[in-house]
């Protein structure tokens, strides 16, 4: 093997998902690297360790074993009119856009796999979609769960960065807060300084202390920032929040889908440098939030991952119009919900769709698969008729469930869970009544004109929905089959950042001027997962990884290339 190369070492702001995949492709060139973060050495990973660990592939093996016919001109036209790119700056998100479904489809599944990535037989259908071909939505399923979650995909990068750092040709440098890019008299990025921050050896996600202890200075061969996004940061959510979109008002009340280390610092850093930040109002955050009985960071939020047959009421007790249903269109349901005026919705659901349809996020929500256990997996997710044991502690210990063997006592329920909350209006449990029994009558045959029935009796059409996905279509007033009755208030989760830093192909920083920042590069979320915003307003999901794993090779052969002076592809 070659000798490490003797020049300045890249510099690599950020040891999550997309900075540990572009220290995997320098180490393969034998490029030196540093790797600074804030955060302590068990926090490695950054959020990717947290995910549910899907994957967004066009025509894969697992695809094609279940008879999905999939494509990348189908992918690109579920991609695009989700994206609804309509600005100038919006060209290299498209450039990333068309690069990134053409990467899914060609190469992904190989990348990944080749590293030691196994997926669930199962492809999951996530952002079902709006009901317009032409409109946002996954035609298709397209999220590929890796087996082991998370954690399996930090593992497959981190242990060869790790076997590098031993070889000194990669070094870490954990509690290091950069506050500045130094850029010298021709306007190249030349490293990094800030503080030091105390040693502290609080558990992965924990919120860490901020006191300094000292202060560096690193100087390097090129930069890149892999440091992530807002999501852990509510007033900078705030400030970014498009009420001309997304109004009349920003929303008081979130639940937190990531560790407050996600704080958006180095965003603003990088811009003071030179680069060019664009898309700051394009966000992604979630309708299906849950307050975590056994919270990890502050203010700790777990989203649902739902299935379609949760009967969904606004905080007045008013169905979500079609196509606002569990599991279609994030963004719309965001839109709608906001336009109520309120900061939370309901679902009315029963046991029976608990035990087959939610999911939760986090890794450390589903310990069968992320442990890799096939036993735990069918015993809790196929055979079991009470769900998987975290679904059954949310259900038992969690703030936001009401749980009832009739109608009247879980609306009395639901207005007793938010009587102490300003402005929460009450339901009129008779209202309720009728909304929940129009509902039922559309479930008495196979066929029906409801929007929602529809879509239940779709899924079904996609039997590993109908095996252990989707439950049985039934009316959820038919307690003794089916009961008891649950409902849960569904709080806003705030969770990724879709704009960002501006980026050519290669990861390389744009200017505000059009022109590309020497030696600057970033990737993964802090890039909004490439280009400034390569999602456009609305995300397909198994995109966020994917994005972090793209940008971050796409960053890590570039920086090669520049060190090495020759082609490192």
């Amino acid at each position: 093997m070659a000798a490490p190369t003797n020049t300045e070492p890249v510099i690599i702001v950020g040891g999550g998902l997309a900075g540990l995949v572009a220290a995997f492709e320098l180490s393969q060139q034998n490029v030196r690297t540093l790797i600074i973060d804030q955060e302590n050495e068990a926090n490695l990973g950054g959020q990717a360790f947290w995910s549910l660990g899907g994957i967004f592939c066009v025509n894969s093996a697992e695809q094609r074993r279940l008879g999905i016919k999939d494509s990348r001109e189908l992918a690109m036209r579920d991609w695009f009119g989700s994206a609804r790119f309509d600005r100038e700056e919006d060209y290299w998100p498209r450039k990333w856009a068309e690069a990134f479904v053409n990467f899914a489809t060609d190469e992904m599944e190989a990348y990944v796999k080749t590293r030691g990535i196994g997926f669930l037989a199962n492809v999951g259908w996530a952002e079902r979609g709006d009901g317009r071909a032409e409109g946002h939505g996954n035609s298709v399923p397209r999220f590929h769960l890796t087996w082991g979650t998370g954690p399996e995909v930090v593992r497959v990068f981190a242990e060869p960065v790790r076997a590098a750092e031993k070889k000194g040709i990669v070094e870490f440098k954990f509690r290091h807060m950069v506050d500045e890019i130094i850029v010298d008299d021709t306007g190249r990025a030349v490293g990094v300084k800030g503080r030091v921050l105390e040693p502290d050896d609080s558990p992965r996600g924990v919120k860490s202390s901020r006191n300094v202890v000292g202060e560096f200075e690193f100087r390097g061969a090129a930069v890149l920032v892999s440091s992530g996004g807002i999501g852990g940061n509510v007033d900078k959510v705030k400030q970014c929040w498009p009420v001309d979109r997304l109004g009349p008002k920003v929303p008081e009340n979130f639940v937190i889908g990531v560790p407050a280390h996600v704080d958006g610092r180095m965003i603003d850093i990088t811009e003071k440098a030179g680069a060019n930040v664009i898309n700051r109002d394009r966000m992604w955050h979630y309708t299906e939030g849950l307050q975590n009985w056994d919270p990890i960071w502050p203010g700790h939020g777990i989203r649902i991952l739902p299935a379609p047959s949760s009967l969904w009421l606004d905080a007045t007790g008013k169905r979500l119009p079609p196509f606002l249903f569990p599991g279609t269109d994030t963004l719309a349901t965001l839109k709608h919900i906001c336009s109520t005026g309120y900061d939370y919705t309901w679902f009315i659901t029963d046991q029976t769709i608990v035990a087959r349809e939610f999911a939760l996020s986090g890794s450390e929500q589903n310990p069968d698969i992320t442990g890799k256990s096939i036993w735990q997996f069918l015993m809790q997710r196929v055979f079991s008729s009470k769900g998987t044991q975290a679904v059954q502690n949310f259900v038992n210990k969690g703030a936001d469930f009401v749980v009832r063997d009739n109608l009247e006592d879980l609306v009395a329920g639901m207005n007793e869970l938010v009587a102490n909350v300003p402005g929460a209006p009450q339901l009129d449990p008779a209202a309720i009544r009728e909304v929940v029994e129009t509902r039922d009558g559309q479930f008495d045959n196979p066929f029906s004109k409801d929007a929602q029935a529809m879509l239940i009796h779709s899924a079904r059409n996609y039997w590993p929905d109908k095996r252990a996905r989707v439950a049985v279509p039934h009316r959820l007033l038919d307690v003794k089959n089916h009961g008891p009755l649950i409902a849960v208030r569904l709080n806003l989760l705030t969770r990724k950042t879709l704009g960002g830093i501006e980026t050519n192909l290669d990861s390389n920083v744009m200017r505000s001027d059009g022109t590309l920042f020497p030696g600057l590069y970033a990737a993964g979320e802090a890039a909004g997962f490439g280009g400034g915003g390569v999602h456009g307003y609305s995300a397909l999901e198994g995109t966020f990884l994917g994005g972090c794993i793209f940008s971050g090779r796409a960053a890590g052969r570039a920086m090669a290339r520049e060190v090495l002076g020759k082609s490192a592809d």
